[in-house]
């Protein structure tokens, strides 16, 4: 459908690493009619530094989210085979090339959008980039995109973001969608914290985001869900369809009668008496 954005379906650390699990989370998002679906790799030794851990058990136990590298290529062969890209966030350099010979485009998050020489490994692989922008002011962003294309990449989309987890519809600031646009000439999207179906309407409708991002959980049962910023399969299916419903009621822009509207011209009122249907058509009409 021309225009329609791509959804990206997050699976983020809902995944429990279990690789059942996982599969399903790419069938729900493909028939919810997402364009693709991402997850994280992550290593929380290389991800905090070791002073934070040594203090924070909190931290430690988030190992349980780490997603094994053995799930990366059924994984990707479920997407493909659904349809659908498979994307993935790393958070070390390592994990870029990890990743590379699986993923679609790389994800980075706002939490490292200030890590240049991330940026920069995930475009020389060639594969599109897509920069998340929570917490970012314009010139941390703009200093991003500028490390991207130096490096290469020629497939760029960025996603307007608020790093609250849930977002709050007022903090969501989708104004920001359009001065993104206007400062970097590349498709802008919104990456969902709201959980809120209006939001996103108005993100693509007002504010003509290209591509939006939320993050799903299958069953109320992931490690993220309770904090309340994950949508369920029914409930994004349910935007993702009453969006497609109105791109399609866009229809062209000249005025005519439809084709269902065809046989009901005849049964306007003649000009002549003002009533209905038109007289050629009472002389031979039956029942």
């Amino acid at each position: 459908m021309k225009n329609f954005p791509l959804f990206i379906a997050e699976v983020s650390s809902n995944h429990d690493r279990d690789l059942g699990r996982c599969l399903a989370f790419v069938d729900a998002a493909a028939k919810a009619g997402c364009g693709a679906v991402k997850f994280q790799m992550f290593r929380i030794d290389e991800l905090f530094a070791p002073e934070i851990l040594e203090r924070s058990e909190t931290h430690r136990k988030r190992r349980s989210w780490e997603l094994p590298d053995e799930l990366l290529a059924p994984i990707a062969a479920r997407c493909h085979e659904l349809g659908v890209l498979f994307a993935c966030t790393p958070f070390s350099l390592d994990a870029v090339e990890r990743l590379a010979p699986h993923v679609d485009f790389y994800k980075v998050a706002s939490y490292e959008l200030t890590w240049p020489d991330l940026i920069r490994a995930c475009a020389k692989t060639g594969k599109p980039v897509v920069l998340s922008t929570g917490m970012a002011t314009l010139d941390e962003v703009e200093a991003a995109v500028a490390a991207a294309r130096e490096a290469g990449c020629r497939d760029l989309k960025v996603l307007h973001c608020v790093s609250n987890y849930p977002t709050v519809p007022a903090d969501a600031n989708l104004a920001a969608i359009e001065t993104l646009r206007k400062a970097l000439g590349c498709p802008i999207g919104w990456s969902d914290h709201t959980v809120r179906p209006g939001v996103i309407q108005r993100a693509i409708h007002h504010w003509g985001a290209e591509v939006i991002e939320f993050h799903l959980d299958l069953d109320g049962k992931g490690a993220e869900y309770a904090a309340g910023h994950c949508w369920l399969p029914h409930e994004i299916a349910s935007v993702i369809r009453d969006l497609r419903d109105s791109f399609e009621a866009d229809g062209a822009p000249t005025k005519q009668a439809s084709r269902d509207e065809i046989p009901e011209r005849d049964w306007r009122a003649d000009p002549s008496d003002g009533l209905r249907p038109f007289k050629h058509l009472r002389a031979t009409w039956k029942p």
